[in-house]
């Protein structure tokens, strides 16, 4: 089959995916739907997505071989996930075209790095502190409004892992020692009134297009639901997908970019974080919107030109963690639901292994 344009990846081709999640598997199952094969490179474990991918090569991330073969395979490559050695990235990318590239990973992989990224682009963020000790925790602390805020990991947090919230009469020393970090970031409490995500997504030819903007609760830290149309103001959706825009035009992202929200009582709205990438809060797409988010961003990093963003039909997407994907019977004799089972082994309590798009089909009662 013969590409329409210099830098088009023509269906036929292989689509290298690093990882084996649930984002990685709905990506594949969307590179199938146009007719492209995946070669998929994960560590050996608990992979969704060798459940569907043409090729799969088990290996840890730092193999140079493996990589080499991963490479090879693919006529563009991919990623999910954003906790990944920068020099694994700046490695491919000498082999082959990868998106999103070396530096963007560097930057949303950290939150320091990040919200000073923010920062510098003119994106309000939450009053936030460098934390590498002790004493710098007490410094931060006493400069927060009441006293009150969370403590986070730079690196490898996500879910609700790796954070810690600090109140009047938190015993600073003892959340320091437990936490065992050796960065960190104090960020301050935001009293928001909603979360609201921004999905972005820019093509190799500098096409872009903003999905709708979903409005999300979190449980413990893990994302609960996203619901479309976001309950928001409409000035407060088009400012997120304004910013967001914004962001993937200077990060050169080719792909997706997501970004998190709070927007507070007065309609400002503080970039929590970000993520170039599919994103939970998109998984809605799947079934309320024209085009999903896994199917635009084999779109966008292969060149074709990108789909429509049209919400179809009202939905709220709801996470299943653990056990819930046992219930399979009864969510499935719902005919406003669409279930998707990821096909994990281990169903631990709060571990993501399913969710369910729930279609309003007709006007919701409040």
């Amino acid at each position: 089959m013969q590409s329409n344009s210099p830098t088009m990846i023509a269906p036929g081709a292989t689509i290298g995916i690093l990882g084996g999640g649930q984002l990685e598997k709905m990506t594949a199952l969307a590179a199938s739907h146009l007719g492209y094969r995946t070669c998929i490179l994960c560590p050996e474990g608990d992979n969704p997505a060798a459940l569907v991918s043409n090729n799969i090569i088990i290996s840890h991330y730092d193999n140079k071989d493996n990589l080499s073969n991963f490479s090879n395979s693919s006529e563009v490559m991919t990623l999910c996930f954003e906790n990944i050695d920068d020099a694994v990235v700046e490695a491919l990318a000498k082999q082959g075209r990868i998106y999103p590239g070396a530096e963007i990973i560097r930057i949303a992989q950290h939150r320091l790095r990040e919200k000073a990224y923010f920062r510098e682009h003119g994106v309000q963020t939450a009053d936030f502190y460098p934390v590498h000790s002790l004493a710098e925790l007490e410094t931060g602390v006493r400069s927060l409004p009441q006293g009150c805020g969370l403590l986070k990991s730079c690196r490898f947090g996500y879910d609700g892992k790796g954070q810690y919230k600090i109140d009047l009469g938190t015993d600073l020393a003892e959340i320091w020692a437990q936490a065992g970090f050796e960065e960190a970031v104090l960020e301050a409490w935001v009293p928001f009134k909603t979360e609201v995500s921004a999905i972005v997504a820019r093509s190799t030819n500098g096409e872009m297009r903003a999905f709708p903007v979903a409005e999300n609760t979190h449980r413990e830290g893990i994302l609960h639901t996203s619901r479309v149309p976001a309950q928001v103001p409409h000035a407060v959706a088009e400012q997120a997908q304004a910013i967001t825009l914004q962001l993937a035009e200077a990060l050169d992202v080719v792909g997706l970019l997501t970004v998190e929200f709070f927007a507070l009582e007065d309609g400002t709205l503080l970039a929590n974080e970000m993520a170039p990438r599919p994103h939970n809060s998109g998984h809605w797409t799947m079934d309320g919107c024209v085009t999903s988010q896994f199917e635009q961003l084999v779109r966008a990093i292969c060149g074709l030109p990108l789909g429509a963003v049209e919400v179809t039909v009202p939905v709220t997407m709801e996470n299943l963690l653990g056990e819930d994907v046992l219930h399979y019977a009864t969510q499935l004799a719902d005919p406003a639901v669409r279930l998707y089972i990821y096909g994990k082994q281990g169903l631990r309590p709060g571990r993501k292994t399913g969710h369910i798009n729930r279609l309003h089909l007709s006007p919701r009662a409040e």
